[in-house]
């Protein structure tokens, strides 16, 4: 932990605020910068939200909180950062302007990680001078309650960067993957938005209501995906033979739905009706209190888990 003692998060959106949090409850400092007047209110607001659930994850550290700056410049924030995630919008030339900023206040063995979820590594890479130890460390939001992240580095990063980067995660509870080649939308994103295109392609084409596709999701296979991943899963579904013959039992199956999905890109019409159908599930329910509905069971849920594995 010494090793990073010292945080930056740049950019204090729902993103950066949460780990914020993450990176206190660790016992570490965070410096925070963002443009926003209000950023400091906010950040320190969230903090003391998401306090009862990292302690209720178990994620507080002896030591905790460290210390929480919050600074005019982005240049000033990582002046003794020794690890710092950005948080900027994802617009390359706000980006860029920020890299631009930053680079030459860094430490020299400071990393820098980018919690960008839609550009790529080699596109913020063009932003810098010497992107050596810069790396994608994607995560997923809320970032101090999901445990995901995932690392992409490539052929201009410097050996051992991306290894201490994945270190530093799992030092603050993070579960990380390596993508291992560079594609739009990375991992996660791309299995979201297969599955959310089949739903709309369901929902536009008469099948099932906006509600009832939800509910086909968090009441059935979601069930089942908080626990292990697809594959292992029908590894398990087909008994003693496994996968091997998972897939000589459902080949034709699974042939069949794939050329039965959908294609399709969301349009006007298509928003309209998945927000007709959105407002009829929600009713007078508002949108904090359906995040705290969800950040309560995601709370539960990790509980779980941590006591299964410690058990």
């Amino acid at each position: 932990m010494s090793e990073f003692k010292n945080t930056a998060v740049l950019g204090a959106g729902v993103i950066g605020m949460s780990w914020a949090a993450l990176f206190l409850a660790s016992a570490r400092n965070v410096a925070v910068f963002d443009t926003v007047a209000s950023a400091e209110k906010s950040t320190r607001d969230y903090v003391e939200m998401a306090w009862p659930a990292l302690r209720d994850l178990g994620l507080i550290k002896d030591g905790a909180p460290g210390r929480l700056t919050f600074h005019k410049s982005a240049a000033e924030a990582v002046w003794v950062a020794d690890f710092v995630q950005e948080n900027v919008p994802e617009r390359i030339e706000i980006k860029k302007a920020l890299f631009a900023e930053i680079e030459p206040a860094l430490k020299s063995d400071a990393i820098v990680a980018s919690s960008a979820s839609g550009l790529t590594l080699s596109e913020m890479q063009a932003g810098w001078r010497k992107p050596s130890r810069f790396v994608l460390g994607h995560p997923f939001n809320p970032p101090h309650l999901i445990p995901l992240v995932e690392v992409l580095a490539n052929e201009l990063t410097e050996a051992g960067v991306v290894e201490k980067a994945e270190q530093f995660y799992s030092d603050i509870g993070k579960i990380t993957i390596r993508v291992r080649r560079e594609v739009p939308g990375h991992v996660a994103n791309r299995l979201q938005a297969a599955l959310w295109r089949e739903a709309l392609h369901l929902v536009k084409s008469g099948v099932a209501t906006v509600k009832d596709v939800d509910t086909a999701v968090w009441a059935g296979p979601g069930l089942r995906w908080a626990a292990m991943g697809p594959t292992m899963l029908f590894h398990l579904g087909a008994g003693p033979g496994g996968i091997a013959s998972f897939c000589e039992r459902y080949t034709a199956s699974f042939n069949r739905w794939w050329d039965d999905l959908g294609v399709l890109h969301l349009d006007e019409v298509l928003a309209k009706k998945l927000s007709d159908g959105v407002a009829k599930e929600v009713g007078n329910e508002t949108p904090a209190g359906l995040s705290a509905k969800r950040d309560a069971l995601i709370i539960a849920m990790q509980k779980a888990i941590v006591h299964l594995q410690r058990s």
